[in-house]
């Protein structure tokens, strides 16, 4: 009987597990809130994200933005006496490392080798494959996308969370119209909310976009170029064979899925584009949680 396999992602505000077999058959799912503290959370999830396997958990694997963080620490060390595992000094795996590994294990890369996995969601993550096996450099950042310089400006902000991040992530897009709404411009996001600026979600600039806001759809304008611009210097950066968009670009689709290819055909030789595909991805928000179990499967 093939092995049942744990992969936890912990995101900013909940913990996501799945349990897989072997062959990437999904066992069993499960989200828990999460406020950094491990608390009763990751017990929470993996216990029922486990309880759909047929056989005990063979091996366990966690996946963060930050793996370095106090919070994923003490998650390992909550769970490794119930999960065999990775030591404390093995640590987790960046997020968009284990999306990288996901979506060419079973999504939307299946059997690709050369890979690179981007995604923006609550944070800008990346993931490169080379020959199958995930880059990480000598000290676990490689793929820091956020982190990326797209703006000559200096601002507090990017020396806080990096520059990308600060535009694209969904923080940076609400507050991209924020500022646009506080210059004078007028969206229908302020009546969906009522005039409570900071109430304003993500999700409130995409709808008014899909609903011809001008001032969402500009600021959407805007995103997709930095997306692209950022996905272009990953692809003359690593060579891939397949780019993997994922988050927002494969959510809101719609969207953003061929502005920023387009704004990658304008930043990238044609050379480099004719030998890639780009595709968005299809595993969604249980990527790095796969992703982590396929790696300590592989452990």
């Amino acid at each position: 009987m093939s092995r049942a396999i744990l992969g936890l992602e912990l995101q900013d505000h909940r913990i996501v597990a799945v349990a897989i077999d072997e062959a990437g058959q999904t066992l069993g799912r499960a989200e828990a809130a999460f406020s950094g503290n491990p608390g009763t959370a990751p017990f929470t999830a993996a216990e029922q994200a486990a309880a759909g396997s047929p056989t005990p958990i063979a091996s366990f694997g966690i996946a963060a933005h930050n793996p370095e963080s106090p919070s994923c620490g003490a998650v390992l060390q909550a769970l490794a006496g119930r999960y065999p595992g990775p030591s404390l000094e093995d640590g987790g795996t960046p997020s968009g490392t284990a999306a990288a590994v996901a979506e060419a294990w079973i999504g939307a890369a299946r059997g690709a080798q050369d890979v690179v996995f981007f995604a923006v969601a609550e944070h800008a993550v990346a993931g490169i494959l080379r020959n199958g096996s995930p880059v990480l450099g000598r000290n676990q950042r490689a793929a820091t996308i956020g982190w990326l310089a797209l703006n000559p400006v200096e601002r507090e902000d990017y020396r806080k969370i990096g520059c990308l991040e600060a535009e694209v992530a969904a923080a940076g897009i609400v507050r991209r119209l924020i500022w646009r709404i506080k210059a004078g411009d007028r969206s229908r996001v302020q009546d969906r909310v009522n005039g409570d600026l900071a109430s304003i979600t993500a999700e409130h600039v995409l709808q008014a976009a899909r609903e011809g806001d001008g001032v969402s759809i500009s600021v959407m304008r805007d995103t997709a170029k930095y997306l692209g611009m950022a996905a272009g210097n990953l692809v003359l950066i690593a060579d891939p064979a397949v780019l993997v968009l994922g988050g927002i670009m494969a959510s809101a689709s719609d969207l953003l899925f061929e502005p920023v290819c387009a704004e990658l055909g304008r930043r990238v030789p044609s050379s480099s584009l004719e030998a890639l595909a780009t595709v968005p991805a299809t595993l969604g928000v249980e990527a790095a949680a796969i992703g982590a179990a396929r790696l300590a499967a592989l452990r």
